[in-house]
Formats: C-alpha cells, sequence, structure tokens
C-alpha cells in the first residue's frame, strides 16, 4: 500500500500484459497504485494481473481487454478505467512495428504504413482523448512510449512514432494550464520482450548491444522507472518532452 501520506494514484497502461508495459504496471502496484493493464489479449493480462497482485497485493491490478485502434473498444476501456474515480496516471504502451515487410507494390507499402499508425498512433491518441476528460486536474500525468526509430527509422514505425512526438506536443500545450503534464519516453534496444520476435536472435541482439556506449541492452524495468520518473507529483515542471532512454546509442540533441 503507498506510504502514510501518500495518496494511491489510479494508473492505465495500454499494452500492460508483457514487456515494457508489464513492468510499468508492476513498478506502479509496488508503490500501492490501482493499475488498470490493457490489451487484446484476455488470457494474457489475466496472468500478468494475478501475477502482479500475488506479488504486492491482491486487487491492485486489474484488466480489461480491447482492441485500441476501435473507437467503440476504447469507450469500453475507457469506461471501465474511470468508473470508480478520476484516472491520475494514462501511460499509451500498446504499439510495436507491426509492418512485416512489403513486396515491392505500392499496395503493400501502404498496407505497412496504415498498420504501424493504426497500432502506434491510433492506440495512443484514441485511449488518451477517451480518458481526457476524467484525468485529475491538476496533478494528471500523460505517458507515451515512442522509441529511437522516430529519430533514426525504419520508415513506417519511425514515422508512426514521430507522429507520436507531434501529439505529445500539442497535447503538452492544450492541458498544461490545466496542470497535466505530457511527455514521450523513447527507448533504444530493449531485451525481454516480444517486440522483435523470432528477428531476436543472438547475432542480432549482440549488433544493437554494441551499438550503446555502456555495451548492454535496456531492460523492461529501465524503461519503467523513466516513465514513473514523469508520472511523479515532483516532475510538474516537466512536460512537452521526449526523454531517449537508450544508453548512448543515439546521442542527446
Amino acid at each position: 500500500m503507498p506510504e502514510q501520506g501518500q495518496q494511491q494514484r489510479r494508473v492505465v497502461v495500454s499494452g500492460g500484459g508483457t514487456g515494457i508495459g508489464r513492468a510499468t504496471a508492476e513498478a506502479f502496484a509496488a508503490d500501492g497504485d490501482q493499475v488498470i493493464i490493457l490489451g487484446r489479449r484476455e488470457e494474457v493480462l489475466r496472468g500478468a494481473a494475478e501475477e502482479i497482485n500475488a506479488a504486492y497485493g491482491k486487487g491492485l491490478v486489474d484488466w480489461f481487454a480491447a482492441d485500441l485502434t476501435e473507437p467503440e473498444q476504447v469507450r469500453a476501456a475507457a469506461a471501465f478505467a474511470t468508473g470508480d474515480g478520476p484516472v491520475d496516471v494514462i501511460v499509451t504502451n500498446a504499439g510495436g512495428n507491426v509492418a512485416s515487410g512489403d513486396d515491392g507494390t505500392l499496395e503493400s507499402i501502404a498496407d505497412g504504413y496504415r498498420r504501424n499508425f493504426a497500432a502506434n498512433v491510433l492506440t495512443a491518441v484514441l485511449l488518451t482523448e477517451a480518458l481526457l476528460p476524467h484525468v485529475r486536474r491538476p496533478g494528471g500525468r500523460i505517458v507515451h512510449l515512442s522509441s529511437i526509430a522516430a529519430v533514426r527509422g525504419p520508415g513506417s514505425y519511425g514515422g508512426a512514432k514521430a507522429a507520436v512526438h507531434a501529439y505529445t506536443f500539442e497535447l503538452a500545450q492544450r492541458v498544461g494550464k490545466e496542470g497535466i503534464t505530457v511527455n514521450a519516453v523513447a527507448p533504444g534496444f530493449v531485451g525481454d520482450t516480444e517486440f522483435f520476435g523470432d528477428r531476436a536472435t543472438p547475432e542480432f541482439i549482440a549488433v544493437r548491444v554494441a551499438q550503446s556506449l555502456t555495451g548492454q541492452g535496456g531492460r523492461p524495468s529501465e524503461i519503467a522507472a523513466a516513465i514513473k520518473h514523469l508520472a511523479a507529483p515532483e516532475a510538474a515542471y516537466t512536460t512537452g518532452q521526449i526523454m531517449h532512454v537508450n544508453g548512448g546509442a543515439m546521442l542527446g540533441r
């Protein structure tokens, strides 16, 4: 439970069943916060919630399955998440590089760009806008998940994450006077996730780890720590920012 004098917060994490999203849900639950994890796969969400609750306290984590590219399902998820009161923190982690490649045709290229836009931009924008009327004012925190790809590619996925940056900047200006902050975290290579799938061979991992200045890849818990910092009450003066966490694979600018 929260320390004495510390208010329990309500935290919504999309893509919360695995990887960075799950690590983020666990980090907030460890502080005694109430966490709602969202995603498409019921069995994955249920398993994550059960395991985190077993570790940190029964009932801290609840879940709701929804496709966050579909407005009606987003409305249902938002209604579930706000049924017991306002939301203190939104973490839009759902997404990934869902364009598996193209065959060189314009149709295939268009399909890849559409799919990555839906998976990475619509999931963030629709959920945030659905929850926004219920975000605590002042004190609300919104954190989007971006990627190192937003500043160096690949094209359709990197372009989608760059659009998340634009949304972060626009929303921060829109809600700043209401005491809500909006930021994004852009990880570099992070192991122990489903992101790379079958591509994550030892050789593939070694190449990406070698790009960091520290000679190591990131861990989901490290990205979760960056998210928690931006969501903290003490981060009230940080908004409209992109926090790059990549081991120096891309230098700050």
